[in-house]
């Protein structure tokens, strides 16, 4: 957290610049069209890394699709994992970003520009809503980030369980899906250092709609994880990446930290529960339609 204050602290010009900026550009975006505006956002992400002394490694852009719309979804680790792929993403793209953490200050100015999604986790009806919202877009040909461990703290990489609702958006809207494999990425904002940092982005082979046609949510889920895994253990020359490893104790941090942590954690696997819920009662829902 060392390196997110004093970013902050360092920034305080750029931050109410371009603040300002973007405020301006959300209040009038029919004279700031998507590619203007993703500018605006590449930029921000770059004087972020500057000030940081942050260096993203991204490898397999040529395995992202030339056309048409397509989700994203990468294991999450931390605060720059979306920076880390709008630094590395040419092409205008957005987020579906937890409603609460988007309000901080440069943040709701991001998915304000960006046209991005707030995930509503208090409300499930507003959830629902939302990634209808988000297969619409992409059915229209938008670019979009999803995060299906639906949250992170200190998983640093490894990867949680995905939920399987996340990838419903994509596959109603029969657009590819793209896995995205983070490494590292959890280190500019969780290690208390300010040292230069290396994180790395993996853009792997799409899954298209003839491959995942026939398949369930759940199925998918397991395919893209499974992907991301491979992915990362090869990158990193492990035969495992050892859940063990990155187990968080309460001996790791202060005690307001810890209890944070344990909240953090039981909310996201309360998401991960409703999740299942929402795609069993739809999967009955759909078989009673056919029959």
């Amino acid at each position: 957290m060392l390196r997110f204050y004093y970013v902050i602290l360092i920034s305080i010009p750029y931050i109410i610049y371009y603040c300002t900026k973007m405020r301006i550009m959300a209040k009038h975006p029919k004279r700031f069209p998507e590619k203007r505006a993703y500018k605006t956002v590449r930029r921000v992400v770059r004087q972020v890394m500057i000030n940081a002394r942050i260096r993203t490694k991204a490898f397999g852009q040529e395995n992202l699709p030339k056309e048409g719309g397509y989700a994203m979804y990468p294991n999450h680790q931390g605060k720059y994992d979306t920076l880390g792929i709008v630094y590395s993403h040419d092409a205008p793209c957005t987020a579906v970003m937890d409603a609460k953490r988007s309000k901080m200050p440069v943040a709701n100015g991001i998915i304000a520009i960006s046209r991005g999604f707030r995930l509503d986790k208090t409300n499930m009806r507003a959830q629902v809503e939302t990634m209808n919202e988000v297969s619409k877009a992409l059915s229209e040909g938008r670019r979009i980030i999803i995060f299906p461990e639906g949250g992170y703290f200190h998983n640093r990489n490894n990867v949680q369980e995905f939920m399987p609702g996340a990838f419903k958006p994509a596959m109603k809207a029969k657009v590819p899906i793209v896995p995205v494999a983070l490494i590292d990425s959890y280190k500019p904002f969780e290690l208390n250092s300010l040292r230069k940092v290396t994180t790395q982005v993996y853009y792997l082979k799409p899954l298209y709609y003839e491959e995942y046609k026939d398949l369930k949510t759940r199925e998918v889920a397991e395919i893209v994880r499974g992907r991301i895994i491979d992915a990362m253990k090869q990158a990193l020359g492990v035969q495992d990446l050892d859940r063990e490893t990155f187990e968080v104790t309460e001996k790791d941090l202060r005690a307001e930290e810890y209890e944070t942590w344990k909240r953090e954690k039981n909310e996201i696997e309360n998401d991960r529960v409703m999740s299942d819920v929402i795609d069993e009662l739809k999967s009955e829902r759909d078989e009673r339609k056919e029959e």
